[in-house]
């Protein structure tokens, strides 16, 4: 059976020879005896008969050898041993075969269930030690440290450079739905987009995420050409991640030397305030797509006074909405009206309201620059 296994099945072949002769040639004589002890007796296996054969399934997850092989080799090797009763057998034994095929049955659907087990559980274990590993590069980086240490305990080696993604994941319409659970939906949601880093980084991203968002480490040769030339690839794995996500996806993007990940974590972190205030679509965006509100969302006189303008709206939440919509919307009141659920003869009557409380006509062309500026500044400023 071992020689078959290692013939059939090149994960079995690349194990060493003392590993065949010995571990796995222990477990199939374990099942022979279990198969054996069950047709004497009428017992099925209990747990404690099965110990070997969970801690070989365990070493196997340890080895990396995929579960779907360890179960092959149950089933192939619990054939074989089918097809040498049934060789023997003859006309007169076919009542007995039938009986000899059940009670078969029934023990390698005990030992296939414990085997997986054993399997699923260690390769959780595995997997977990290598997430609170990785963690611990990826705090390292954030905190401005060096991973060096934290990297070989971890078995990655740092890249010479991050881009840095600040995420905001929205919710998938299986959070919100009564009959679905929301902790499951999101954990589904969550793998889904952790999948499609690890492919994108080729397993040598770094993330911290959950069901919300959170930050991912891409490593990249050159930050300046990840934002400029390699553009198009980080877009394309946010558009890629909403697929998976099946919900919207904005990121804050900014790219460094490792030595400096802290620093684009809070600029990238900077990034997505800025996007989700001021309203803009789903996507990815760097600095250089939100220059203006970015220097206006900066503390300082210029932005006390800009945000001042429009003090006096903040006793009126739904001017202010308006406004709001009416921005992100380009300066269109027919865009506005439909994210406001109104017709746009209210648009109309709210800007109106806004330009006499102002002085600010939201309808002149040479107001709209220093509104919007003052608007951006309003939301950045602490009420």
């Amino acid at each position: 059976m071992v020689a078959t296994f290692a013939d059939r099945f090149p994960t079995y072949s690349a194990l060493p020879r003392e590993e065949l002769a010995g571990d796995i040639t222990r477990v199939v004589e374990d099942n022979l005896r279990a198969f054996v002890r069950t047709l004497r007796t009428g017992r099925l296996p209990s747990r404690g008969d099965l110990v070997e054969m969970t801690r070989s399934s365990a070493r196997r997850a340890e080895e990396g050898v995929p579960l779907g092989a360890v179960l092959s080799a149950y089933h192939l090797g619990w054939r074989m041993g089918l097809d040498a009763l049934v060789a023997r057998a003859g006309p007169a034994d076919l009542d007995a075969v039938v009986e000899v095929e059940r009670i078969l049955l029934d023990v390698l659907q005990l030992v296939s269930a414990a085997v997986a087990d054993a399997y699923v559980e260690e390769h959780q274990a595995l997997h977990g030690q290598d997430q609170a590993a990785r963690h611990e590069v990826l705090s390292a980086l954030l905190d401005g440290q060096d991973p060096r240490e934290a990297a070989r305990r971890a078995g990655v080696r740092p890249a010479p450079a991050y881009a840095v993604l600040t995420l905001a994941l929205g919710a998938h319409p299986d959070e919100t739905d009564s009959g679905v659970s929301s902790s499951v939906a999101a954990r589904r949601k969550l793998r889904r987009i952790q999948a499609e880093i690890d492919h994108h980084g080729r397993d040598r991203a770094l993330h911290a995420l959950n069901a919300h968002g959170g930050t991912a480490l891409l490593p990249v040769d050159d930050p300046e050409t990840a934002l400029t030339g390699g553009w198009e690839r980080l877009t394309g794995l946010v558009a890629r991640i909403a697929d998976r996500a099946g919900t919207a996806v904005h990121a804050g993007v900014a790219a460094t030397a490792a030595a400096s990940v802290a620093d684009a974590a809070r600029e990238s972190a900077d990034i997505l305030e800025i996007v989700r205030i001021t309203g803009r679509e789903p996507g990815a965006y760097r600095i250089t797509d939100v220059l203006l509100d970015y220097q206006l969302s900066r503390p300082g006189p210029a932005r006390t006074r800009l945000a001042g303008l429009l003090a006096v709206l903040d006793d009126h939440p739904v001017l202010l909405e308006t406004l709001r919509a009416y921005v992100a919307s380009a300066f269109s009141r027919r865009r506005a009206a439909p994210l406001l659920h109104v017709h746009p003869n209210t648009v109309d009557y709210r800007l109106r309201r806004v330009a006499v409380l102002t002085g600010l006509d939201p309808t002149c062309p040479g107001d709209l620059p220093r509104l919007r500026a003052a608007l951006v500044a309003h939301d950045f400023t602490p009420s």
